[in-house]
């Protein structure tokens, strides 16, 4: 399966480098040039947390219009970057390409619909998790699986297709009917896991281990879960709370999450698709959400706070 990955980040990086490494005939596609010479010139270089390093021949680019149309192209850029990325991708999106969106927070998959059809979209979320240490150069710093659907629920050839080369890939993959739910799931991760961490600048796996912390998480996840129902999206928070507490304490020390990267290197971050949508469902249900307010506006005045 020809496949692009625009943004070579963390975990398009991860992704792209796994497919590739596993014969599929993958390109990386990304706006910063050094990343893009930097891979081309010495391959793609992925660390674990256990110390094992590997470099990856994978060839990149900043020119996807010179490619040529894909079978599959998987989204992977910022959230705020979509419309464009989607819109300098169009040249390799032919009339049977498949576009499968893995990207953080809520509305991604409206955006790219609205440019290409949404019937040519697939969506889901991955638990994979992934730190950009230099450009071109990342670590791989834990392991989940990946939930992909289409947008109506339906079972489909070409699922079960992308699902079967994620998983010969070593990249554990769940086609499922229930996408909506999965993806408010990592949802609900993210709002509990990525402000609180980038706001007071501490690695992920150190949220838990204060009772204060583990306080404020679990009322994020409390006023999230209730947005959840009343968009009729059935989360479970116990559930919620032990699978996240899980994965925190299973990730490398220092594990920084994107939205700590993003503060970190002063970029705008994806807030407004994580709590932000969680703020804006729950105005329209009359839910108050004050913690998730609060998040949501700790982190707006750090990016405001960047010179």
């Amino acid at each position: 399966m020809k496949t692009a990955v625009l943004g070579a980040g963390a975990m398009g990086s991860v992704v792209g480098g796994l497919l590739a490494d596993a014969g599929n005939e993958v390109v990386l596609v990304d706006v910063a040039a050094t990343t893009v010479a930097n891979i081309n010139s010495e391959g793609l270089k992925i660390e674990t947390k256990s110390g094992d390093r590997q470099t990856i021949q994978v060839p990149a680019t900043t020119d996807p219009g010179s490619l040529g149309a894909m079978d599959l192209v998987i989204v992977f850029v910022k959230c705020y970057h979509t419309e464009q990325a989607i819109r300098n991708a169009l040249a390799i999106i032919g009339p049977s390409t498949s576009v499968l969106s893995l990207q953080n927070g809520w509305g991604n998959s409206t955006t790219i619909g609205n440019i290409i059809g949404s019937e040519r979209l697939l969506v889901g979320v991955s638990y994979h998790s992934a730190t950009v240490l230099a450009p071109g150069h990342v670590l791989h710093a834990g392991e989940g699986n990946t939930f992909i659907g289409e947008l109506d629920g339906k079972e489909s050839t070409r699922l079960s297709g992308v699902a079967t080369m994620f998983n010969d890939a070593g990249l554990k993959t769940i086609p499922t009917q229930s996408i909506t739910r999965e993806i408010w799931s990592k949802l609900a991760l993210n709002a509990v896991t990525l402000p609180t961490s980038a706001a007071i600048r501490i690695s992920a796996e150190k949220l838990v281990r204060t009772d204060e912390m583990k306080q404020l998480m679990s009322e994020l996840l409390r006023e999230t879960v209730a947005v959840a129902a009343a968009e009729k999206i059935a989360l479970n928070f116990d559930e919620r709370w032990s699978a996240i507490t899980g994965v925190l304490g299973r990730l490398a020390e220092n594990t920084k999450g994107s939205m700590l990267q993003d503060v970190e290197q002063r970029r705008r971050t994806e807030i407004d698709v994580i709590n932000g949508a969680v703020i804006n469902l729950a105005q329209k249900h009359g839910i108050s959400t004050p913690c998730n307010r609060a998040m949501f506006c700790l982190i707006k005045a750090l990016e405001n706070s960047y010179e």
